[in-house]
């Protein structure tokens, strides 16, 4: 089904994964199937965890005050009116509103389709809303069939944002795969009118950072015009093997060129208001194959990947790089391991984390990819690249699987809540300090 929110003239019944909704005349009304058993209509204004009901809209409702509800917990002022509170305690302030189901939701990066059931979103109408209120998702990541128009495009994003403040009291993060050249969901779209600032091979052949800098100043400046908070790129990768399919996408073959295009990239991404992600953590350059389709592999030990591939992923945390996303990559000589880096602790916890001193949000690639996939279930995997040492879980296969998977690891003491806390404490603390 493709939903725009808009009158259909006519009366239709559909699945959309969190809920029925009945359209008619334009109008979505929702039901939870709890409250359908409650006879007075007045109890449907209750949220009840995971599901909730048909009564007063969300947009009434104040910042933090689903949360708080949720929590039984009395409500604190919103966000708005707490800035002189320090950031941390503020961040912890929020924290200790949520719920676990609602920490849980935030670990997750989805794309809108994921959320809603709806197999094209176009508008962040009701459904949207309502999905959101059920599952309040860190952020979500746009792609081509999202987009029908400049206008539109600003008015998704901005309408998703109203539903995550209304929702939450935080913004979202609204994500894109925009690196240019062979990556530009945006600038491969006629109607935005904006240039492809083409492939960062010939960028990095320069051996000019600067000239790095100003293809993410400008790709920055027309992301945020747009409404996208979060970009994932650069890509720090490493391509030093003849056929990589990263060979267009990485500066190159020499690490340090690529360490200071990626360092001049996360900069220029930061001056121009957008949160950038480092891609893909310990480095996929040298692999053969594409992890879209395949497991990935690379015979290097640690040792190897510190020297080389390693080199521009240290640039990134001295930079102060936001995000850092984990490849699909089985380095066995490294870690004395199949399991891929994004599920790998010895990579993410030892090293990204303890060797190399990084703080800042760890996200698994798409764990929709074959070379995941195939090999782990949704209800598993969420489970395990927190385990691994993950704060965000990228669009795995079945999002719901994934969410009850993480909920029940808690619940039996596999993931203890603290574990859970650390997580949604640096997404909380992200979201305050750059997006305020």
């Amino acid at each position: 089904m493709r939903l725009k929110d808009k009158q259909s003239g006519s009366v239709v019944t559909t699945q959309v994964g969190c809920q029925i909704v009945r359209q008619r005349d334009g109008k979505v009304l929702f039901a939870c199937a709890a409250v359908l058993l409650a006879v007075a209509a007045a109890l449907c204004a209750v949220l009840l965890v995971g599901c909730s009901g048909g009564g007063s809209p969300v947009a009434s409702t104040a910042p933090n005050q689903q949360m708080q509800g949720a929590n039984d917990k009395t409500p604190s002022n919103n966000i708005a009116n707490t800035t002189i509170t320090p950031l941390a305690d503020q961040a912890t302030q929020i924290l200790s509103t949520m719920t676990l189901q609602q920490k849980v939701a935030q670990l997750f990066l989805l794309q809108p389709e994921d959320l809603t059931g709806v197999s094209q979103v176009v508008q962040a109408g009701e459904v949207s809303r309502q999905c959101f209120t059920d599952y309040p998702v860190c952020g979500l990541l746009f792609s081509y069939g999202n987009f029908e128009s400049k206008q539109q495009t600003q008015d998704l994003l901005a309408g998703y944002q109203q539903i995550s403040k209304s929702v939450t009291g935080l913004p979202l993060f609204t994500c894109v795969d925009e690196e240019g050249g062979t990556v530009a969901r945006v600038a491969d779209t006629s109607f935005f009118g904006v240039n492809n600032v083409g492939d960062m091979c010939d960028i990095g052949a320069t051996g000019d950072p600067s000239q790095a800098a100003q293809a993410a100043s400008y790709i920055a400046s027309y992301l945020k015009d747009l409404g996208f908070n979060t970009d994932f790129a650069p890509d720090a990768d490493v391509a030093d093997v003849a056929g990589s399919d990263l060979a267009y996408r990485s500066f190159g073959a020499d690490p340090n060129v690529v360490a200071s295009m990626v360092s001049a990239q996360i900069k220029a991404f930061t001056a121009g208001g957008v949160l950038s992600c480092a891609k893909h953590f310990p480095g996929i350059g040298g692999a053969l194959g594409d992890s879209h389709q395949q497991s990935i592999y690379t015979n290097k030990t640690i040792s190897e990947l510190m020297a080389d591939e390693l080199v521009p992923f240290q640039a990134a945390v001295e930079a102060g790089v936001p995000f850092i996303m984990v490849g699909h990559l089985t380095a066995e000589n490294a870690t004395g391991s199949t399991v891929p880096a994004s599920l790998n602790k010895a990579l993410i916890t030892d090293v990204l984390r303890n060797q190399m001193g990084y703080d800042g949000l760890i996200i698994t690639d798409s764990l929709g990819m074959a070379a995941v996939a195939d090999l782990y279930d949704s209800y598993d995997i969420g489970v395990l690249a927190l385990e691994a040492g993950n704060d965000l879980i990228l669009t795995p296969v079945d999002f719901r699987a994934a969410y009850q998977g993480v909920l029940d690891a808690v619940e039996s003491g596999r993931i203890t809540e603290e574990r859970i806390d650390q997580s949604v404490l640096r997404i909380i603390r992200t979201k305050l300090n750059s997006l305020g």
